[in-house]
């Protein structure tokens, strides 16, 4: 509920005047409790992490401009998702992204194996040089969608199979064959779609190496964005944010609520993790916590 909201159910409910100023500040009490949470102590491996981010708008000196929320989810080695941290940004780069992850390792992160993103500039760059072994994976899901903006609607079955051919494939060499009969079918009338795909190939292909088992998991950043859309949900009705401050209360209250709705932070686990977590030990030796 926005502090408009509040006031009016206060006064509907109850025939309590309280004016949204108030309301702000009684909602300030979690300032403590965010910083705590911003800045607890991370277990030292989380086998995949996923990062995204949503668009909100906020007033800064003066005028209101897009900035953008990004979420950091973490698998633990129990299969288990935690929310690592929420940053606000207007601009993303390795200068941005150097400071998050050096966050997370003074929080105690000392190991990412797998990191699932799509598009965010500068992260691959910043990830090779805080954890140099991690592999930086695109969302696979997110480049069929940004494909197909370039698609009409009549030719979205052929083009989506032979997407389906790339992805499927069960080598490199397989998946280069798929892209280059993609591109003879679809380029001259879609440029558009295959350029998206040869611009995330370098992020794309160590998907190829992984057995169908963890293909499942770091298929798509859906585990993320289950979360973005509750976070979308509460952001939607509100013009704008007076604060970077603002936002952040209300983005971790929200985060807050979805994690009691499932049982607390670590309440939600990942299916098939079992069989992923044997996979991830044969393909990534001794980096797992015994």
């Amino acid at each position: 509920m926005t502090t408009r909201d509040i006031e009016a159910h206060l006064w509907e409910v109850y025939g309590v005047t309280a004016s949204r100023e108030l309301i702000s500040k009684v909602t300030d009490v979690v300032a403590e409790e965010i910083e705590c949470w911003r800045n607890r102590p991370l277990d030292e491996v989380y086998p995949i992490v996923y990062v995204d981010g949503i668009r909100i708008k906020v007033r800064d000196q003066g005028a209101v401009t897009v900035k953008v929320a990004y979420l950091v989810i973490g698998i633990d080695v129990d299969g288990r998702k935690h929310a690592l941290g929420v940053w606000i940004a207007a601009a993303e780069g390795a200068k941005f992204w150097l400071s998050v992850l050096a966050e997370l390792r003074n929080r105690g992160l000392r190991d990412i194996l797998i990191c699932c993103c799509d598009g965010l500039g500068g992260l691959p760059d910043a990830i090779t040089k805080v954890f140099p072994d991690t592999i930086v994976q695109t969302c696979v899901v997110h480049v069929i969608r940004n494909a197909m903006k370039f698609v009409a609607h009549a030719d979205r079955k052929k083009v989506a199979a032979g997407m389906r051919a790339i992805y499927t494939a069960p080598s490199l060499e397989a998946a280069k064959l798929a892209f280059a009969g993609f591109e003879a079918d679809f380029g001259e009338h879609y440029p558009g779609a295959v350029d998206v795909w040869r611009r995330a190939w370098d992020e794309f292909i160590p998907f190829l190496d992984y057995p169908p088992e963890l293909r499942l998991i770091v298929y798509t950043t859906n585990a993320i964005e289950s979360i973005n859309f509750q976070l979308r949900k509460v952001t939607k009705n509100r013009g704008h944010f007076p604060s970077d401050e603002a936002a952040m209360k209300l983005l971790y209250l929200a985060l807050r609520n979805v994690s009691s709705k499932r049982g607390g932070e670590s309440g939600t686990g990942t299916q098939g993790w079992t069989i992923a977590l044997n996979t991830l030990a044969i393909l990534f030796p001794e980096r797992l916590p015994l």
